[in-house]
């Protein structure tokens, strides 16, 4: 998923946890859901920095050479304006663009 592209809104908002609880019908597997959805968002958009940053990485051992590149800091800046994880989380768990499935329960539905 394009991450840059997501309408998570950049800082916290409140929510009625109750409204977000009504499809799950718990609130803790609710949040455990959407926790669990910001930790793959997380990993990937911290791989997907590394890569970037990865081009411009320097193999000198020595510390007096190190320097500031200009377009480096650009995506820096521009991956720390992006929305936490979090947030992306709870806009696509609002939106209902997050599958989830709970084995216990489909087990018993299934005994």
């Amino acid at each position: 998923m394009d991450y840059k592209k997501t309408n998570a809104a950049s800082s916290t908002v409140t929510r009625n946890m109750n409204e977000m609880s009504k499809e799950v019908g718990n609130v803790y597997e609710s949040v455990m859901i959407m926790a669990k959805r910001s930790n793959q968002i997380a990993v990937e958009l911290k791989s997907e920095l590394n890569k970037k940053l990865q081009e411009f990485a320097s193999y000198t051992d020595n510390l007096e050479e190190v320097f500031e590149n200009r377009e480096q800091i650009e995506i820096s800046k521009y991956y720390e304006r992006l929305p936490k994880p979090t947030l992306i989380a709870v806009e696509e768990f609002i939106n209902g663009e997050i599958y989830y499935r709970n084995p216990s329960k489909e087990q018993k539905s299934q005994d």
